[in-house]
């Protein structure tokens, strides 16, 4: 059976927005958006959150997260976040008293809160039918070609790494390229014990559109994100209980 632990990364020490992971997109916690997309998937079996902060934590388990606490050495700005992953894994399986191993994990970053439960349950598709290493979702780059792409040499604009024809059109641009747009990460069990998320040769795309792959690292991406969301709200993604119980029940259960 092909079961599949799902891990949301969501440490509370943004630097360009303070409790990033908390916004408010369209009046709705940034992190809200990707727990409720998780726990719409059909091949997702549980949701954690992995997070130093307890007012995540306590958000995590207002909208039906599992809540992970993430000791302070997993927590720095150079944390790994494979490690991050593995030690919530862990906590799940082992301490949380979970009797099996489950063979597929998937990374969803709450950063983009586009992603739907239909990108989620797609990617799986492909993981299970495939058995790659991992799948990763990928965006198009158009006018982002990598031949568009320039380096400054002396104040004078060379080639980075292809060599551009002048009055190209955008369409000309070949091979179609992409980039990883920092939303779905899955991968085998094996792949996570050793410590890779992605970057094998058997590393597969699977392939979501710009207007689904937006990210949140700045203060404007923050203002473009909530105007976007109030053209497409999402008016299934409510919590469970209110803010105060759950903060209540985060300090209870991790006794402080």
């Amino acid at each position: 059976m092909n079961k599949v632990l799902s891990v949301i990364l969501a440490r509370g020490g943004s630097k360009a927005i303070p409790l990033k992971n908390l916004a408010l997109i369209n009046g709705i916690p940034l992190l809200a958006y990707t727990i409720i997309e998780a726990k719409r998937c059909k091949h997702v079996d549980a949701v954690l959150v992995s997070s130093d902060c307890l007012e995540i934590l306590a958000t995590a388990y207002q909208y039906g997260a599992v809540p992970i606490l993430r000791p302070d050495e997993l927590s720095r700005d150079t944390s790994r976040p494979i490690e991050c992953i593995q030690h919530a894994v862990a906590v799940y399986e082992k301490n949380l008293g979970v009797k099996e191993i489950y063979p597929f994990v998937v990374e969803l970053l709450c950063t983009n809160p586009f992603k739907t439960a239909d990108d989620i349950d797609k990617a799986l598709t492909i993981q299970f039918e495939t058995n790659a290493d991992s799948v990763i979702a990928v965006m198009p780059l158009e006018d982002h070609h990598p031949i568009r792409i320039k380096k400054l040499e002396n104040g004078c604009i060379r080639d980075f790494c292809l060599p551009e024809i002048a009055e190209s059109r955008r369409q000309d641009l070949k091979p179609q390229a992409y980039i990883r747009n920092g939303s779905i990460y899955s991968m085998r069990r094996d792949m996570l014990d050793k410590g890779i998320r992605y970057g094998t040769d058997d590393s597969r795309a699977y392939v979501m559109p710009r207007e689904r792959s937006v990210n949140i690292d700045e203060p404007m991406d923050l203002l473009f994100a909530d105007m976007l969301m109030t053209k497409v709200p999402r008016p299934y993604v409510t919590p469970n209980m209110g803010y105060d119980a759950a903060l209540k029940l985060i300090k209870k259960d991790f006794s402080l």
